[in-house]
């Protein structure tokens, strides 16, 4: 690959340290790893190899061609969170993975082509992808050997009522189907506490360095590190303007380094007069608006020139509330242009 001049700085140890502080407090659960959206803008292969390596034995991806993107490596249990459209059939009859099957419809079709074992997802209220007890009464789900039986929580971020009646309707459902396995937490799931862990468990955003409860606060690592190279310093004169739109004048003269990365990179907007860069402890606040392609920080008294490498403020929690967006789309936001790199 042609060296590009942004590179994403992807930290294996704090991954496998995340999984390994989730599947502690997953308790007796195991301890899974959601691998969809190309590991969360991480690449799904490299995220898979490090959390297999740690011990990770059960991954989720959301559709069959992610699933067929992963199938190389040979993971122990790879499971399709999106089921089984007919276009899929040939794929997975071939046994790359295991869908999760949503509707009846597909329940169906994956009992009369004969196949095997399948995992099965249970809407408790998220009213999203699932059967529901209308379907349990019809008999979708007879004849089919179930692994794993799974929901998921809608609201297991917040102290809401809808976490505990989610997971009493998950317990009353599951005692009409016979199953392997039973798996309702995610990673806010996970912080939940043992009541919510049943047999196994789904952490996704926490492995990445996001912090969706409080409970989970210090004990999740940052493995997401842009980087930008310097392509020009400058200095600018008190009362000239930087960027589009002139929404920052410099009130004395400055020196501003532009950094080759933009929202074209998932370096939203909502950032613009709120991130920043980092050198050897310091922040370098950003000035004006992020641009597609480039953004300005302020780099005075700072040894930085053209060619130099900056770190950009990517602590998940953190940057969330500088952009406005949520930790899940700035990391999935995470744009091709990037070197990815450990």
């Amino acid at each position: 690959m042609v060296d590009a001049p942004l590179r994403l700085r992807r930290d294996a140890e704090a991954l496998a340290a995340n999984w390994r502080a989730l599947a502690r407090l997953s308790g007796s659960a195991a301890c899974g790893a959601a691998l969809k959206a190309d590991g969360y803008g991480l690449g799904g292969d490299w995220v898979a190899r490090t959390l297999a390596a740690a011990g990770c034995r059960d991954f989720f991806v959301a559709t069959w061609p992610e699933a067929a993107a992963l199938a190389s490596l040979g993971l122990p249990d790879l499971a399709v969170l999106h089921g089984v459209r007919a276009e899929d059939m040939e794929l997975a009859l071939s046994g790359i993975a295991t869908p999760v099957l949503n509707t009846a419809r597909q329940a169906a079709r994956w009992r009369s082509a004969g196949g095997g074992a399948c995992h099965v997802m249970l809407d408790t209220g998220m009213n999203r992808l699932g059967l529901g007890e209308d379907d349990l009464a019809a008999g979708a789900l007879d004849r089919l050997t179930i692994d794993t039986l799974m929901s998921h929580l809608a609201s297991a971020d917040e102290d809401s009522a809808q976490n505990s009646e989610q997971r009493g309707r998950f317990v009353a459902m599951s005692e009409r189907v016979a199953a392997r396995r039973l798996s309702l937490a995610n990673s806010a799931g996970v912080a939940l506490g043992p009541d919510y862990a049943f047999d196994l468990t789904r952490p996704g955003i926490a492995l990445y360095g996001g912090v969706p409860r409080p409970e989970l606060s210090g004990v999740i690592a940052q493995v997401a590190h842009p980087e930008a190279q310097v392509l020009q310093r400058r200095t600018v004169r008190a009362g000239d303007a930087v960027g589009y739109n002139a929404t920052w004048i410099a009130p004395r003269d400055t020196e501003v380094a532009i950094l080759n990365y933009g929202y074209a990179d998932g370096y939203f907007r909502g950032f613009s007069g709120r991130g920043a860069a980092l050198l050897d402890g310091a922040t370098l606040p950003l000035l004006g608006r992020v641009s597609m392609d480039l953004i300005a920080v302020d780099v005075t008294g700072h040894d930085v020139v053209e060619g130099d490498w900056l770190a950009i403020d990517f602590d998940l929690p953190r940057a969330a509330v500088q952009s406005g967006m949520s930790q899940y789309e700035l990391l999935t936001g995470l744009g091709s242009r990037f070197m990815r790199v450990g």
